[in-house]
């Protein structure tokens, strides 16, 4: 019987590395699967089937399924949003690739606003859910029953009360410490609430290698929220572990707020099978005319969205490329793309904590130091709490606020939505505030890891190795 069973997982295995081979979207994490499953299938082929899909079937079935149901409506959309594209011959450089990644124009008429840390971000939010007149669509990846989770909680249901239709989205996984108490008590005031439950459909029930990592709140259909901050007092700088918590949202007004809306209603497809009834009228704001783009990512998508997107702003850069991100373990395309920039000459500079929530991560940066060091590439540690936010500064005019890191999961496992907006004085704003993140953090010196014993080296050489899966 034992000889059997071993018999089963080896042609499992052999199974399984075909599959890897075919799908599995980088070379990297191609060869870790094959090797694996070959040699090792007891622990690797449950593994391989639990985490090692790149691409979400059944997400895109939905997808078709949503469009085909919407079509006409799509196409009346895209025609009240025509007057709002940027006209080609004034289109920035980044603009037609980036619209073609989105699938959506790049659109006039909007207003953003920067928010800077928790204390700012939720006031905004707090104040445009108060200010609704028709609707709320609120999704996040973590939400706590904490003391921010219990006045987000508050807000929408007094909301609720009002007849204001509520849809509240997250994930399953982000919110797993989350009470089942707290959601019933949203359903109990009317407020449809789903996890997006990846897991659901008879072919992903064991698949725990996706997250919905987007951040975002829409209300009416004329602004929007989106950035990296969480439903949680760690959030608010709360957090005895870590303290100040540096993070950054924006809140746009405008046209720009409906391709937010968008990609909310084809995750809202997924996890509650119903597209709600919404206002898709353009709003323009009344004090500002800011290009921007929606650019959601994911692993539905036919392209490496967000791979393809962050690379094609650094090739894009003549000046200066500034990047803040909490996790940086991208693959190799992304640091040939930097090493190129630094070599012709633009000022690169890559932002990272220099407190830790993830030690592989932390690790496995480390490798990432000297071999890009080598180009110009500075790399600088945040010390005043822990950096959380995903923002990039390209030239003096594009700037990018969103939901994804810089690692593998963001660039193709999570769903995950950015802002792009093209406007010198917003960028000003972003250089502002960029530049005092700066002076708050220590510039490491591409020798720093020569320096470590060589028990750490050996760590960072290990945590390296598992970059295609963190």
């Amino acid at each position: 019987m034992l000889g059997y069973l071993i018999l089963l997982f080896h042609l499992l295995g052999l199974v399984s590395a075909m599959h890897s081979l075919m799908s599995t979207r980088t070379s990297q994490g191609t060869i870790a699967w094959v090797v694996s499953l070959v040699t090792f299938p007891y622990l690797a082929v449950p593994a391989y089937w639990i985490f090692g899909r790149s691409r979400f079937n059944g997400y895109v079935i939905a997808r078709r399924a949503k469009n085909r149901k919407t079509e006409v409506h799509a196409r009346q959309v895209a025609e009240w949003l025509a007057s709002f594209r940027i006209p080609e011959a004034k289109m920035p450089s980044i603009g037609k690739a980036a619209e073609r990644l989105a699938g959506m124009p790049f659109l006039r008429g909007n207003r953003v606003h920067l928010l800077v840390d928790g204390e700012a971000t939720f006031e905004s939010i707090l104040q445009g859910v108060a200010s609704a007149r028709e609707y709320i669509l609120f999704q996040f990846f973590i939400v706590h029953d904490d003391e921010i989770g219990r006045r987000v909680k508050a807000k929408l249901i007094e909301k609720a009360g009002q007849g204001i239709r509520i849809c509240f989205l997250y994930d399953e996984i982000g919110c797993r410490d989350l009470p089942a108490a707290y959601c019933e008590e949203l359903r109990a005031a009317g407020i449809a609430v789903f996890s997006f439950n990846t897991r659901k459909g008879r072919g992903n029930r064991f698949q725990l290698n996706f997250r919905n990592h987007r951040k975002v709140v829409i209300v009416d259909g004329h602004t929007a929220w989106i950035g990296g901050h969480n439903v949680g007092d760690e959030y608010m700088g709360k957090s005895t572990k870590f303290g100040h918590w540096r993070d950054t949202h924006v809140r746009i007004e405008g046209p720009a707020a409906l391709e937010a809306q968008l990609s909310f209603v084809e995750d809202w497809h997924w996890a509650a099978d119903s597209v709600p009834a919404l206002n898709w009228s353009p709003a323009v704001s009344a004090d500002g005319d800011q290009p921007v783009l929606i650019v959601p990512s994911g692993p539905a998508d036919e392209l490496e969205t967000a791979t393809l997107m962050f690379l094609h702003a650094i090739n894009s850069a003549r000046k200066r490329i500034w990047i803040a991100t909490p996790y940086f373990v991208p693959d190799d395309s992304i640091i040939d793309a930097l090493q190129l920039a630094g070599l012709r000459g633009v000022d690169v500079r890559i932002l990272i904590p220099d407190k830790p929530d993830h030690l592989l991560v932390f690790l496995a940066a480390y490798s990432y130091f000297a071999e890009a060091g080598r180009t110009g590439v500075r790399f600088f540690r945040y010390t005043d709490g822990f950096l959380h936010q995903k923002t990039m500064l390209i030239d003096d005019k594009v700037t990018l606020v969103g939901t994804a890191n810089f690692d593998n999961r963001s660039f193709r496992l999570n769903f995950e939505i950015t802002t792009v907006v093209v406007d010198p004085l917003f960028a000003a704003n972003a250089e502002r505030m960029l530049g005092h993140d700066f002076d708050n953090a220590r510039e490491m010196d591409p020798r720093e890891l020569d320096e470590k014993f060589v028990g750490f080296k050996l760590a960072v050489r290990l945590a390296r190795l598992t970059a295609p899966v963190q």
